[in-house]
């Protein structure tokens, strides 16, 4: 990833729009993010081919489980600014309700940092952010400073 080894080279944290539009199934997604500070919150906006079930309608479960998991890897790429992505080790994922077809927000919050491996824990929700649609726990494999 260009965005994270320029970054680590010049010793700046990587800019995760750039991050995020530099990887081609973000771009398929659409996942937008949004900025304040050290906060980050990702944006995956309603498209109508991200709809899993088109009877209720509701997004795919595939869907909402990539965004976490983009989620959770733009947070570690921007607090430890590596340079690589981090990788998945082991992901569970909480599907709390049916992700209806409006815009989805993710925020992620590392609870963990060793020297090779991040827990991370993700929530995605809709309108309100105290109503959950989804959570994610996960272990990531950073890359050391051998």
């Amino acid at each position: 990833m260009e965005v994270l080894r320029r970054a680590f080279q010049e010793g700046m944290r990587p800019d995760p729009q750039a991050l995020v539009d530099s990887i081609p199934y973000c771009q398929f997604l659409g996942i937008k993010i949004d900025r304040k500070g050290t906060e980050i919150t990702t944006i995956l906006p309603y498209a109508e081919h991200l709809i899993g079930n088109p009877i209720l309608p509701a997004l795919h479960g595939g869907v909402i489980g990539a965004f976490m998991e983009v989620t959770a890897i733009v947070q570690i790429a921007f607090e430890t600014s590596g340079p690589s992505l981090a990788k998945p080790v082991d992901i569970t994922i909480d599907y709390l309700r049916s992700g209806r077809p409006v815009d989805t927000y993710g925020r992620a919050h590392i609870t963990k940092q060793g020297k090779r491996v991040i827990n991370v824990h993700v929530e995605a929700w809709q309108e309100e952010h105290t109503k959950p649609i989804a959570a994610l726990r996960g272990h990531f494999l950073v890359a050391g400073e051998d």
